[in-house]
Parts: C-alpha cells; sequence; structure tokens
C-alpha cells in the first residue's frame, strides 16, 4: 500500500497540477534549469535559495505567458519532483501588501471589457469563471508597513516589498500614459479645456491572473508614476539641474507609498493625487480599447460611445475612485464633445458604486479647496452634477431645504467639502454592501434619503473568498479529505459542500477531520515556538483573533476575557480548566495612539499570564507580529475558535470569518456583517453568537450608555479593568493604561462593557463544548458543510449577473500549443 502523501507533499501536488496543468513535466524542469543557468551570475556557481525561487517563479510565469495571451486573443476575437522544498521557496516570495485589511483585498473596477482593483478572490473569480476582466490598482512601491513588536509596542518597518525585485511582473512601456494635475479652466468657442498642467507619466506594470484549471490568465495591471524627460526643463535652462532632477521625486512619490489608514479618511494632498492618478490613468486605458474594438466602424463619435456601457462596467470599490466619475464626465464632454445628458447617461450606466463602512470617520469628505486647486475642472463638473442633482430632489420635494442640504454632494459645514459617497450613488445605477445585513443599514439608515427616491438601485452583494488559495494551497490535508469523501468538484462548485452533511455523524470521517486539524495545530505550535520562544500546548484550544487593530473590532474585550480566565485560574488553580493558546493579530494605523495602547496593553498582559508558573500550560496569550496574507495561511488552518466580536451594526462584512469556517474553525461573534449570513447558513446552534443585536444597540443609545453601570455590576469585569488601572499589568509605568481606562468609562462608541458578560457567558460555552471532541468535530462539519455560500465565485456571479449584465464561461480556452483554430472556433459560439 502507497505511503500516504503528507501536507507538505499535497501543497506540491496542487502547485505543480495548477502550474503546468496537462502538460509535459519535462517541460517545466527544462525550462526551470534554462531560468537557473541564467539566473546565475557567470562568475557564482552556486545558488541560493533566492535564485531557486526567481527561476522557479520565472518558469511558472513561462506556462502562464502563453495562457495569458490566448485568452486576450479569445477576449478580442469572440506529481514531479523539482529537487526543491516549494515551502521554502514560497517564503521568499514577498507578500505584495497593496492595500488595508479587506478593503485592499477587495476588487475596485470589474468590467465586460475592463475591471480595476486588486483583490485576490475576486480577480481569482473572474478568471476562474472565465469573465473578460482586467484589475486595476497603483503598483506602491512601499506597501503596507512591516510591523515590529519591540518591548510590546508597535514599531512601523518601510515594507520594501520590490527590493529583490517581482518575477511575476511586466512592465509595459508602450502603453504609458500622461495624468495631469493642478492647471486652470478655459472656455473657448471649442469648449472647455484643461490647461497649463503640471503632468506625471503612469507607467503600468501587468500581473497574470490564472483561472483555475481553464487556461484563462487575466490581467491585472498596476501603475507606477513618473516623471516625463522634461520635467522642470525651466529649471534646468536656467542652471539648477540638480534641483531639475531631485524634483522628478515630487511627481514619482504618487506611488511611493500606501497610506496605511484603515476605516479612517485622510485628507491629504498626496492621497487625493494617488486617487486621481489610478482613476486617470485606468480610465485612458479603458476607453483605448474600447476605441480599439470600435476601429473601422461606421458609428460617428456621438454614437459609438453609446456602445460604452454595453463592453465596459466600472465598480466603484467604496469612494476612493470616486473621482472617476467627474473624470469620465470630462472626457466625454470635454474631448470627445458628447452633449452633456447624453455623457451623464453613459457614465450612470458604466459605473456602480460599493460601499464598505458606515463608519462616519471612514467616509470620504475632500475638501472643496483642495479639489479646486488640483482638479479645477473635475470641481467644475462636480458642482454641474450637484446643481442638477437638486434641481430633481427639489421638483420631487419642493421647500424641503432640510432634505437637499442632506443630499447635496457640497457640504457645508465647517466648512466646504465633497461628500464621495454621494457623488458615487448619484453617478452610479447601482449601489450595493457587502453583506444583508448591511446592505439593509447602507439601504435604511445611512443613505435612506436616496433609497426613498430610487429602492431598486440599492442591492446587497455579500462577500466571499477564493477556495483556491484559502482551502486548497492553505490547508491541502482538508481540502484532500473532503475530495476524497464528495469529489474534487467543489472547488470549482463550492456549494457542493452541502454533500458533507452526510458523513456528520460518520466516525471515521469525525476521526480524520479532527487528526488534520491538530496536524495543522502542531505544525502552527512548532512555528510559534520557534518564532516566540514559547512553549504551547498543541492540544489546548487555539481562540484567534487576526484583524486590523480598531476599536470597533473589540480586540479590548477579548484581553477583558483573558484577564478574567487569568484571574479564575489564579483564584483556583486546582479547578478544571480547559487549556487556550489566544492568538491575536493585526496592525494598528501609525496615527492611531489607542490601537496602538490596545496593542501594548494585549502584549502587556500576556508577558504576565505567560510568565506566572500558576498559570503554566492551561493559558498562553501570544500576539503575532505583522499579520499578513502569508501568515495568515498559517494561522488560518489551525484555528479552533474564531472571534468575529465586532459591535453590530459596524462590521460591514469580514471574510476572515469566512476564512475559518471553511477551514472548520467555530466562530464565536455578534450578530454582525456576514456572522449573520453564517449562522443562517449553519444554524445559530451552530455558532456561539453573543451579546446586543443592531436594535439593542440603538434601543442602547436611546437610552445613554453609561459603562459604570456595568463596571459596578459585574465583579470580574470591576476586577479586571482595576488592575489595568492600577498598573498590575505594567508595574514600572501604574498608569500607561489610563487613557484605555478613560475612553472604556467615558467615550467607548462600541460598548466592549455592555457586551462583557453575555461573551464570557458565551465563552464558558465554548470551553464546556471543547471538552467533547467529538461534539465539536460535528459542529466543524456542519459548518463546513455550510460555508458554500461564502465563495467569492458566488458573489462574482451575482455581480455579473445583477450589475454588469455579463454571463461567466465555463469554457477552457485552448492551450497556446493547441491549434489557434480552436481558438475562433470557440469565440465564433
Amino acid at each position: 500500500m502507497a505511503k500516504p502523501l503528507t501536507d507538505q507533499e499535497k501543497r506540491k501536488q496542487i502547485s505543480i497540477r495548477g502550474i503546468v496543468g496537462v502538460e509535459n513535466v519535462a517541460e517545466l524542469k527544462k525550462g526551470f534549469n534554462r531560468h537557473l543557468h541564467f539566473t546565475l551570475v557567470k562568475d557564482r556557481n552556486v545558488a541560493t535559495p533566492r535564485d531557486y525561487y526567481f527561476a522557479l517563479a520565472h518558469t511558472v510565469r513561462d506556462h502562464l505567458v502563453g495562457r495569458w495571451i490566448r485568452t486576450q486573443q479569445y477576449y478580442y476575437e469572440k506529481h514531479p519532483k523539482l529537487g526543491l522544498d516549494i515551502e521554502e521557496l514560497e517564503e521568499i516570495e514577498e507578500d505584495a501588501g497593496l492595500g488595508n485589511g479587506g478593503l485592499g483585498r477587495l476588487a475596485g473596477y470589474r468590467a465586460r471589457s475592463g475591471i480595476t482593483g486588486s483583490k485576490a478572490c475576486f480577480l481569482d473569480s473572474m478568471a476562474t469563471l472565465g469573465l473578460a476582466a482586467y484589475g486595476y490598482g497603483i503598483r506602491y512601491e512601499y506597501g503596507i508597513f512591516n510591523q515590529k513588536i519591540q518591548d510590546g509596542w508597535q514599531v512601523e518597518e518601510a515594507d520594501d516589498w520590490l527590493r529583490h525585485g517581482n518575477p511575476w511582473e511586466k512592465a509595459r512601456p508602450e502603453f504609458m500614459l500622461p495624468v495631469h494635475y493642478y492647471g486652470r479652466v478655459i472656455h473657448t468657442q471649442n469648449g472647455t479645456k484643461w490647461v497649463d498642467t503640471q503632468v506625471v507619466l503612469a507607467l503600468p506594470y501587468d500581473t497574470p491572473v490564472p483561472g483555475y484549471m481553464n487556461n484563462t490568465v487575466n490581467t491585472m495591471r498596476l501603475w507606477s508614476a513618473r516623471a516625463p524627460n522634461d520635467f522642470n526643463l525651466r529649471d534646468f535652462n536656467v542652471g539648477d539641474y540638480i534641483q531639475a532632477v531631485l524634483d522628478r521625486n515630487l511627481a514619482e512619490n504618487i506611488s511611493r507609498v500606501l497610506y496605511p489608514n484603515d476605516n479612517f479618511f485622510e485628507g491629504k494632498e498626496l492621497r487625493l493625487k494617488q486617487e486621481y492618478f489610478v482613476v486617470a490613468a485606468t480610465l485612458q486605458d479603458v476607453i483605448r480599447r474600447f476605441k480599439a474594438s470600435k476601429f473601422g466602424t461606421s458609428d460617428n463619435v456621438l454614437t459609438v460611445f453609446d456602445a460604452l456601457p454595453d463592453q465596459v462596467a466600472i465598480q466603484l470599490n467604496d469612494t476612493h475612485p470616486a473621482l472617476a466619475i467627474p473624470e469620465l464626465m470630462r472626457i466625454l464632454v470635454d474631448i470627445e464633445r458628447l452633449p452633456w445628458h447624453k455623457a451623464w447617461k453613459i457614465t450612470t450606466k458604466t459605473f456602480a458604486y460599493t460601499n464598505h463602512t458606515v463608519l462616519p470617520e471612514a467616509l470620504e469628505r475632500w475638501p472643496v479647496e483642495l479639489v479646486e486647486k488640483l482638479l479645477p475642472r473635475h470641481l467644475q463638473i462636480i458642482y454641474e452634477i450637484n446643481q442638477k442633482h437638486l434641481d430633481r430632489i427639489a421638483a420631487l420635494f419642493p421647500k424641503d431645504e432640510d432634505r437637499l442640504r442632506r443630499m447635496s454632494l457640497i457640504e457645508e459645514e465647517g466648512g466646504k467639502k465633497i461628500n464621495m459617497a454621494h457623488l458615487c450613488i448619484v453617478g452610479s445605477h447601482a449601489v450595493n454592501g457587502v453583506a444583508k445585513i448591511h446592505s439593509d443599514i447602507v439601504k435604511t439608515k445611512v443613505f435612506n434619503d436616496f433609497s426613498e427616491i430610487e429602492p431598486d438601485k440599492f442591492q446587497n452583494k455579500t462577500n466571499g473568498i477564493t477556495p483556491r488559495r484559502w482551502l486548497l494551497l492553505c490547508n491541502p490535508g482538508l481540502a484532500e479529505l473532503i475530495a476524497e469523501k464528495i469529489g474534487e468538484d467543489y472547488v470549482k462548485d463550492l456549494s457542493q459542500l452541502t454533500k458533507l452533511h452526510s458523513f456528520v455523524h460518520d466516525d471515521i470521517f469525525l476521526c480524520e477531520v479532527s487528526n488534520v486539524k491538530q496536524e495543522n495545530k502542531l505544525k502552527f505550535s512548532q512555528f510559534l515556538e520557534k518564532e516566540y520562544k514559547l512553549k504551547i500546548n498543541p492540544s489546548s484550544m487555539f481562540d484567534v483573533q487576526v484583524k486590523r487593530i480598531h476599536e470597533y473590532k473589540r480586540q479590548l474585550m477579548n484581553c477583558l476575557h483573558i484577564i478574567t480566565m487569568y484571574n479564575r485560574i489564579k483564584k483556583d488553580p486546582k479547578k478544571p480548566f480547559v487549556p487556550r493558546t489566544v492568538i491575536i493579530g493585526g496592525k494598528a494605523a501609525p496615527g492611531y495612539h489607542m490601537a496602538k495602547m490596545i496593542i501594548k496593553l494585549i502584549t502587556s498582559v500576556a508577558n504576565v499570564v505567560n510568565n506566572d508558573p500558576v498559570v503554566g500550560s492551561k493559558l498562553k496569550v501570544i500576539f503575532l507580529e505583522n499579520y499578513r496574507v502569508s501568515l495568515a495561511e498559517k494561522v488560518i488552518p489551525a484555528t479552533d475558535l474564531s472571534e468575529q466580536i465586532s459591535t453590530a451594526g459596524t462590521e460591514a462584512s469580514g471574510t476572515g470569518n469566512m476564512k475559518f469556517m471553511l477551514n472548520g474553525a467555530l466562530t464565536i461573534g455578534t450578530m454582525d456583517g456576514a456572522n449573520v449570513e453564517m449562522a443562517e447558513e449553519a444554524g445559530e446552534e451552530n455558532l456561539f453568537i453573543f451579546g446586543m443585536r443592531v436594535d439593542d444597540v440603538a434601543a442602547l443609545d436611546n437610552k445613554g450608555y453609561n459603562a459604570k453601570e456595568y463596571y459596578e455590576k459585574l465583579p470580574e469585569l470591576k476586577v479586571a479593568i482595576d488592575q489595568i488601572d492600577n498598573g498590575f499589568f505594567y508595574p514600572k509605568q501604574p498608569d500607561l493604561f489610563k487613557d484605555i481606562i478613560n475612553m472604556l468609562f467615558y467615550h467607548d462608541r462600541f460598548k466592549v462593557f455592555a457586551d462583557y458578560e453575555s461573551y464570557v457567558k458565551c465563552q464558558e460555552k465554548v470551553s464546556q463544548l471543547y471538552m467533547n471532541s467529538k461534539e465539536w468535530t460535528k459542529m466543524v462539519v456542519k459548518n463546513i458543510a455550510a460555508s458554500g455560500k461564502f465563495s467569492s465565485d458566488r458573489t462574482i456571479k451575482e455581480y455579473a449577473k445583477d450589475i454588469w449584465s455579463m454571463e461567466p464561461s465555463d469554457l477552457k480556452i485552448p492551450l497556446p500549443n493547441e491549434p489557434r483554430e480552436l481558438l475562433n472556433k470557440d469565440n465564433s459560439k
């Protein structure tokens, strides 16, 4: 009988299968050796792991390129061993941290002939579903910062992710485009012109995005800012050559660094430049390809653009690309000379808007003064859009001045500002939230005035995750086990996971699922022991909360529960206690004082708990340093309990919750975001639901939230807060956490104390069930079986059907070595 494959060998099989498909493995090896030969410098005979990584990456890229070209032709004409440790090479690859939290991994444009954005899940699904798609974004030189924890504090280091190069991308200087800033607007006989501008060039870098087993390779195009060669030539002519060269950096700073804030608006001029940069370059690129598709038609310029919404769909990923609306109007009216009413009809039919947050501090409101300075023509267009919009509202609601004020694109209080969400709603034909509960809040509360007028414009599109990355690649043991039971087709149709319900009472299957989880925990324990020099009990419950550090995500409530467990152990060390390893990870925005203090509190509590001999192996606390995608791929498969504990009505959706569910973790959570739908799919009894619902939060707001009431009536809460307050966890500086204490008592918008009692009681239920391994695993299988809805394939199918008017294709594009006639034959269907 053949020896069973290890997880590492399964990963290699999945990786190689994905790379070569049915192509000749010998060719793969030959290509690898060729690349390795040319990677090595002539006077160096020893290959380093990085040499192997680049050689392998280039080999894979070679195999993708043919399919990549064939895919574009289609759109337009419509286990062998390498003797290497692939996992070791995977560790060499840098995370492309080009976004913040979940939003940064979500897509921005999706389109029939052009799409923008950079969420791995959505781009993966669009390629897998055979949707003609481009992803657009900024090629930041420095991505989200690397987090170091020094003496318990977060310290930021630059993420120089390109320092060793990026073998997956290809520069495309032939498609470089100008982006204009500043200048002034003049009115001539030939129309309005934006003149005397400063020009920055947008240089595209293309990365292939392969679909799963269908030979489709779509494109992600990231823009890098470059100064034109004649930049500040006048300075050069007067002799200041050095300054002229140095000034180039001012232009190129646009794509230098990602702003690291998550769910917080930062109104800096450079940030506005970045937002316009990606919008202007992308729209030029989309229109160039649209015009190329119309080359040779008999349509005149006034009618050719009528077809734009039929071929291009642009999904605004939150308000960050909102300037695309006035930019497309500028192109159509000023450059293409279309009349306003026709241009506006085309624009609104082309754009749709996804809202990602209801937190008021996260919604973009750009000062009129700044927009007028940087983009004077766009401000004029926004004013014109607003005037026509308000005229319509005034006609519908005569003399309702307050409604006009509420619905205006221009806010007057505290200085004139452009409400970018209002611009997106007015300029789009569809508006959606990213979970049912969130979409309902968007429609009935945040933008109620707009939904009253156009209720059909508002939709829901619950987020999803790609099972290719978040199961097959990160958890091959579980993926193979599922395939053995229900076949491999579930990878492209995750709804088939419901078939696992028939195995809920299969003792052998339950044992196998439990074994896979234990193997993942053991592997992650070894990683933690190596990285943190802390002995981990692999049979303890792995209780995990990993996400950006923010007050609304309530890492503080988790911390209070840790302190409560610690105090219970100390009070009665001999009392039975279900061992836990509590793992918390995430980055705080560098300027977010409270989030940084929360990290310091967690690390201080961890220091006390982990070094108390009375506690021993019963309770360990780890703050995961520099949480990122590659670390998520390690921790998520090893997790027993997933913490999704935001205040009801604050988390738009969440996607981490879905990843944990798919990988066999049970959820403790509030009825917030996609947790609500997870409970619907699996049955509320199969999640650990606690705390206030949205209506309860609203009722408490109306009554008035008094944190002191909870503090005085809950003894364990009082003890924990007093310990923090009197310096028990940081004796060197007893008042270090005074800001946290003050916030919790007097300024806590997210009501940690109000949910504390319910949370702790729910955690007791978790521990009780964990003691019964069989019943725990039954619930795990029920959750996995119910997680099919949360595939990004389902999400993208819904976007395609309800918003973009597209049909996914199950066509398998012919391989490059197959006759081209097959491509033309398929395209003629």
